[in-house]
């Protein structure tokens, strides 16, 4: 076996080229890691993933054409076998349990690069899953709370949108007052003063994106 065959083979995905010129210059200076291959939306990850099987994927959350969590889920589907850690700038809570929930084997924060990064590659080609300390502590945070259902989340995301009661009464095809009892119960479970702060909240958190 030569030595590439024994490198810990990585694919990178991220729609920022300078991003993934950093992640090419930390990789080229490991004697056990290769960078085979990058991608800058889910759709071209999907492909490059068929065409190179790497070891590792790095994995960037909010892309064009197609967003971090669909090319996972996609990849998993296929190749249940895949190690996929998630690349972030969001410490949201809602978005690392969804990655978490999808398969990635570790969530890493995109200001704690470099040292931490290389030691999760090895980490996660081990075996073993990791998550950056910010994440954990979001994580446990919230795990007790009451999570928005599916319907508060889209109420929540046409109120960040700037939509009143009365126009999201009419998107959603349901009356002004039982807008105004989801939006009771959003703010309640979201603990957010008012309609801005649970938007905010939402954002911050990755329930919803604007």
């Amino acid at each position: 076996m030569n030595n590439d065959e024994k490198k810990i083979r990585i694919l990178a995905v991220d729609d920022h080229p300078v991003l993934r010129q950093g992640i090419a210059g930390l990789i080229a200076d490991e004697s056990d890691m290769t960078l085979v291959a990058e991608a800058e939306n889910g759709r071209e990850a999907i492909r490059q993933f068929r065409t190179h099987r790497p070891d590792i994927t790095l994995m960037d959350l909010q892309m064009p054409e197609m967003n971090g969590l669909d090319a996972m889920i996609a990849i998993r589907g296929e190749f249940p076998d895949a190690r996929i850690i998630v690349l972030t700038t969001y410490t949201g809570d809602v978005q690392a349990r969804r990655a978490l929930q999808a398969g990635a084997r570790a969530y890493l924060l995109k200001n704690s690069l470099h040292k931490e990064l290389l030691n999760t590659i090895r980490a996660v080609h081990a075996g073993r899953k990791n998550l950056s300390p910010e994440v954990s502590f979001e994580l446990a945070e919230h795990s007790a709370e009451d999570a928005l259902s599916p319907l508060e989340v889209r109420v929540l995301g046409l109120i960040a949108q700037g939509n009143s009661n009365k126009e999201i009464a009419a998107l959603l095809s349901v009356t002004e007052d039982s807008v105004k009892g989801h939006v009771r119960n959003i703010l309640s479970k979201l603990g957010a003063n008012d309609r801005t702060h649970a938007a905010m909240i939402g954002v911050k958190r990755g329930i919803i994106e604007l």
